[in-house]
């Protein structure tokens, strides 16, 4: 997505196109109308670039579309754009109109200054729009790239290992620190199994309370654990080092397993400070039981690849014969 100026950007580009044109025609009020038309034009062409530059929001994967809807918001997103096409539309318009006009003024000077004052109002009014449109630009872009490959999300409480197993097994270095909320974002880090390629998504932790409380980091995981994930790795901490007790880990558990139709492994971390028993243990510490833990995750892939080509396969794909839905 390219970046979107603001209406002053827009306006000095335009105006400064215009009086190229301008400077094309010998005869003064040839020029006056001619700067009108491309000045219209030039407005309506940028605020047309801007508009195509995004993403047809219906068409892209579920994963982007849901974190455009958790930052910003698909509806406002295109309402600003709405308002740009308005623009678009309307600056193009009255640049055709006031030059139609100025070829039949005396003075040709008055109405190439109204034709300044009305584009340059029409794209002040959507200069807030504009401004929006570039922040969703600046956060989209730096979105993590989520490949169509087997994908093992990485969820849990806070502060449980989450980062840490994944640096060990991945290409990821996210950032590994003692507070909570330490990923603020979803990290991607990638794994060569020969020619395949697997996928490990670090979320940010999840608090265990109402979905309506929850805050925009701990939606976007739970976005990434509906959309992307093949395979699920819940880390538990039974030391509670963590700052939240085993009891309420175990019911974000047992809401985590209620919302993917994935597997789900569950791992006992910090074996090193304290064992629980009944779960599989780890320590991203000492990397005692890490190997096992990946081995198991890695188990799922050809159950994941036979059921990603079946989805694929033509028999599945709607045809004109179709009922219907």
């Amino acid at each position: 997505m390219p970046t979107v100026p603001t209406a002053d950007e827009i306006l000095d580009r335009s105006f400064r196109r215009a009086a190229k044109k301008r400077k094309e025609k010998l005869n003064k009020d040839r020029a006056n109308e001619e700067f009108v038309r491309a000045v219209g034009a030039a407005i309506h062409d940028r605020l047309v670039y801007i508009i195509r530059g995004f993403p047809e929001f219906e068409e892209i994967p579920p994963f982007y579309r849901e974190m455009a809807e958790i930052l910003y918001g698909v509806d406002k997103i295109k309402q600003s754009l709405g308002a740009v096409g308005w623009a678009a539309k309307h600056t193009k318009m009255v640049g055709h109109e006031i030059a139609v006009q100025t070829r039949k003024a005396t003075d040709t000077m008055v109405y190439r200054k109204r034709a300044v004052a009305r584009l340059a109002s029409m794209v002040h009014q959507i200069n807030k729009d504009l401004l929006f449109l570039n922040e969703v630009r600046n956060t989209l872009r730096k979105l993590p790239h989520i490949e169509d490959a087997f994908t093992v999300v990485i969820a849990g409480y806070p502060n449980v290992g989450k980062s840490s197993f994944i640096r060990l097994v991945s290409s990821a270095t996210p950032e590994i620190a003692s507070y909570p909320f330490t990923t603020k974002g979803v990290i991607v880090g990638l794994r060569e199994e020969g020619r395949i390629r697997i996928q490990f998504v670090d979320t940010p932790g999840i608090l265990d309370r109402p979905a309506e409380e929850r805050n925009p980091i701990e939606r976007q995981a739970l976005s990434a654990m509906m959309n992307v994930a093949s395979v699920i790795l819940f880390i538990l901490d039974p030391s509670e080092h963590c700052g939240y007790p085993m009891e309420m880990q175990l019911r974000l558990l047992d809401e985590v397993k209620g919302m993917v139709r994935v597997p789900v492994i569950v791992v006992a971390n910090k074996s090193d400070i304290k064992v629980a028993a009944g779960y599989r243990s780890m320590s991203t510490e000492t990397k005692n039981g890490v190997d096992e833990v990946l081995a198991e995750l890695l188990s799922h892939r050809k159950a994941w690849e036979e059921s990603h080509k079946a989805d694929e396969s033509p028999a599945n794909e709607k045809t004109d014969d179709s009922p219907a839905v």
